[in-house]
């Protein structure tokens, strides 16, 4: 198996597997953003909420990248 594969497949587990471990501190924060909405602290949380939904995307869009580019090699 080439490098590439290998790359591939240890981005999509590793980031798979944080971003599963991160969900359910997502989940505590917009909890506490739906019960405090005036709170200064909510701004923070919600801050992190869309950073962590960011990241995700582009974490899923590069791992489509790297399964095409694997196709692309391997086949192509």
């Amino acid at each position: 198996m080439d490098l590439l594969l290998w790359i591939t497949i240890g981005f999509i587990i590793i980031g798979f597997v944080v971003l599963t471990s991160m969900k359910k501190g997502m989940e505590s924060k917009l909890a506490f953003i739906t019960v405090n909405m005036e709170d200064k602290e909510s701004s923070t949380k919600a801050k992190s909420i869309i950073w962590w939904i960011a990241s995700t995307t582009a974490w899923g869009i590069v791992s489509m990248i790297l399964i095409v580019w694997w196709f692309h090699n391997h086949f192509g």
